[in-house]
């Protein structure tokens, strides 16, 4: 027998019994101590007519934004400080290798290849600043031509490599 004839097979129901229960009614009370917003009281103030047009509404909006700024403040403070501390260890090391490099090229200084080094690359510096230079007067400098010439200067700098390095090895550089 199943669930749904066993359950008919019992006695029938009023209509009163297959109601729902009434929902419990809330309990209203009068009280005669009531409050009522006294308007005339100094804790209740008016908006004034601008306020959709401010930007801060309220005191506690106030404080989160000054805390905001405040934290903001004290971040950029100590990134500003890391920085500054970075600058200072990088221009040490600078300067340290500045101070190398120019020892180098006063030991140096009378080696053919460094000087040959030298004149070449600025002679090659010269020739294509001038001729981009005379392209752009003439509006033909253009990406290509700018291609050409990074491809000139990266040929010239592996021909001048492999160059130095045989001529270092009949001229050593002193160290």
């Amino acid at each position: 027998m199943s669930y749904a004839a066993v359950a008919g097979s019992g006695p029938q129901q009023s209509a009163a019994e297959r109601r729902a229960p009434a929902p419990p009614e809330l309990e209203q009370s009068v009280s005669s101590t009531q409050s009522l917003i006294d308007v005339d009281s100094p804790h209740v103030s008016s908006v004034p007519s601008d306020f959709e047009s401010q930007s801060i509404k309220t005191d506690t909006q106030a404080e989160r934004i000054e805390r905001e700024m405040e934290d903001k403040s004290r971040d950029f403070e100590a990134k500003a400080s890391r920085a500054k501390e970075r600058f200072g260890e990088g221009k040490k090391r600078g300067k340290s290798e500045a101070k190398k490099d120019a020892q180098f090229l006063r030991e140096n200084s009378n080696n053919p290849v460094i000087v040959g080094n030298a004149v070449v690359i600025t002679a090659l510096a010269g020739v294509l600043g001038w001729g981009a230079y005379k392209q752009h007067q003439a509006g033909q400098l253009d990406w290509k031509v700018a291609g050409i010439g990074a491809s000139a200067v990266g040929l010239f700098a592996m021909a001048d490599y492999f160059v130095s390095k045989w001529l270092f090895q009949k001229y050593p550089p002193r160290e």
